[in-house]
């Protein structure tokens, strides 16, 4: 039987939502295994001189333990 274990991220970018999210999810598979999915909780933006210079994405990423 698989066992999966849920841990929420947050990654940040310069360039957009997208790639926050595909940082995130490169970053997390470098100390997680076995990752199956991950679900985008919030997207927010920093706003500096009414320009967005930084995008965020918090994520739940899942994984299955090992035995």
């Amino acid at each position: 039987m698989a066992i999966a274990r849920v841990t929420k991220i947050t990654a940040l970018s310069p360039i957009g939502f997208r790639n926050a999210i595909e940082d995130g999810l490169t970053r997390a598979s470098n100390s997680l295994r076995g990752i199956t999915g991950l679900e985008v909780l919030s997207q927010k933006a920093t706003v500096e001189d009414e320009r967005i210079v930084e995008f965020r994405a918090t994520m739940e990423v899942t994984f299955i333990l090992e035995d």
